[in-house]
């Protein structure tokens, strides 16, 4: 059951003065956002854009995880509350028709460069408050790709050495009522798996296919076969899902039997058990495919993504702070998405919440990653009021710890 959060004078003073000031700073935020959106960078190659975003934030900032920054305001003691905003773009081409739009053939069509601007304006915001916890903004790269660049802040002693104690996350999504923020507790986003399958026989003529092995047959079949591996292992109750997004044999030839064949698959799941035990299934299955028709199989698992999962009380608590700013709290928004933001979840309490935006032009916003995708300017102050109140919920947590924290996660 949602209980109401301990809401002190001193917060609720702060969250009032904060704010007013981020009000102050969107004009400048907005022109950052402008600024990044018409010259994204691709995931690793994010020196650029960490640069302006560091300029912006006029605060002293550390390098991590190649091109990434983190720094800390506020107490220099005691825990502190992250403030995640990612770096990179995709390579989209982007079609919104903005006079700021990109021309390169990359795109910020997740959002990132609204959750960038937001983050200045909220660090910026917080000039001249008194912080009763100390607030560390991340500049993270790589959240598009692998090697993660979330992974790689964990692994690194960042955390510890900013005294993280829980991590905030906002990201804007079409499918969330625009004007609402969506939170939710337990599980929101799956983990997330690369699977690639090799086939490897012997090739021939198509006139002769007795005197060859058929990789291509034998892929097919597995490729056909997946969505009865995955019935006959999983739970329906339990979401998941295996997706083929690359099949490939051969060359450009109607009677050349190649020798190899391959296949590229996500996996995405939402219990750890259930991920092992798909991984063993679909090793077992392709090898067996593999072996009717006189082939040798490899299967080789790049682990992505854990799940993501909310804690429920930084949920409660956040919940509490955004309805306090007039911010309606929408359903949760649980998907089969992947984010590394689920690494910090692994060693902090930490909540990702999803905020509702329009797109111009578009009663139906298109989808993330679309060329179109162009949340308006009004998601950038719409971010802001997320991640303050997410700081509050830690600030929250920490100087009013409930005793009858016993609360199960809903995913």
């Amino acid at each position: 059951m949602t209980t109401t959060p301990a809401l002190g004078t001193e917060l609720d003073t702060l969250r009032h003065r904060w704010l007013e000031a981020v009000e102050d700073h969107l004009d400048a935020a907005l022109d950052l956002r402008r600024q990044l959106h018409r010259d994204p960078r691709p995931s690793g190659d994010e020196e650029a854009t960490a640069l302006s975003v560091e300029t912006a934030l006029g605060v002293p900032l550390e390098r991590v995880a190649e091109t990434g920054r983190i720094g800390r305001i506020g107490p220099a003691t005691g825990p502190a509350a992250l403030l995640r905003a990612e770096l990179d773009a995709l390579p989209v081409r982007e079609a919104t028709g903005a006079a700021y739009a990109s021309t390169s053939g990359v795109m910020h069509a997740c959002g990132h460069d609204v959750h960038l601007a937001a983050l200045v304006a909220v660090v910026r915001a917080a000039e001249g408050l008194t912080l009763p916890v100390g607030l560390v903004p991340l500049l993270q790269p790589r959240e598009e790709t692998y090697p993660s660049g979330a992974q790689d802040v964990v692994a690194s002693e960042a955390l510890a050495l900013h005294g993280v104690g829980a991590a905030i996350g906002a990201h804007v999504h079409p499918t969330v009522p625009p004007g609402t923020v969506a939170t939710g507790a337990g599980v929101v986003n799956a983990a997330a798996d690369e699977i690639e399958i090799v086939l490897r026989g012997r090739g021939g003529h198509g006139a002769y296919p007795h005197h060859a092995s058929d990789p291509v047959a034998a892929i097919s079949h597995i490729v056909l076969g997946l969505p009865e591996v995955m019935r006959r292992t999983i739970s329906p109750m339990h979401p998941s899902t295996l997706s083929v997004g690359h099949l490939q044999a051969g060359e450009r030839s109607a009677n050349v039997l190649p020798g190899e064949a391959r296949l590229l698959a996500t996996l995405r799941t939402t219990s750890h058990p259930d991920r092992l035990r798909i991984q063993e299934q679909v090793r077992h299955f392709a090898a067996r495919q593999a072996e009717s028709y006189g082939l040798e199989a490899t299967m080789v698992v790049t682990s992505g993504e854990p799940m993501l999962s909310n804690d429920p009380d930084l949920v409660d608590r956040m919940d509490g702070w955004l309805e306090r700013c007039g911010t309606e709290v929408t359903e949760p928004m649980r998907s089969l998405g992947a984010d590394d933001f689920s690494f910090f979840g692994e060693v902090v309490p930490s909540v990702m919440a999803f905020v509702g935006v329009q797109v111009e032009g578009h009663p139906s916003p298109p989808p993330l990653h679309h060329p179109e995708f162009l949340p308006d300017e009004d998601a950038v102050r719409q971010v802001a009021v997320a991640l303050v109140c997410g700081y509050l919920a830690a600030a929250d947590l920490w100087s009013n710890p409930r005793l009858d924290n016993h609360q199960e996660d809903s995913g």
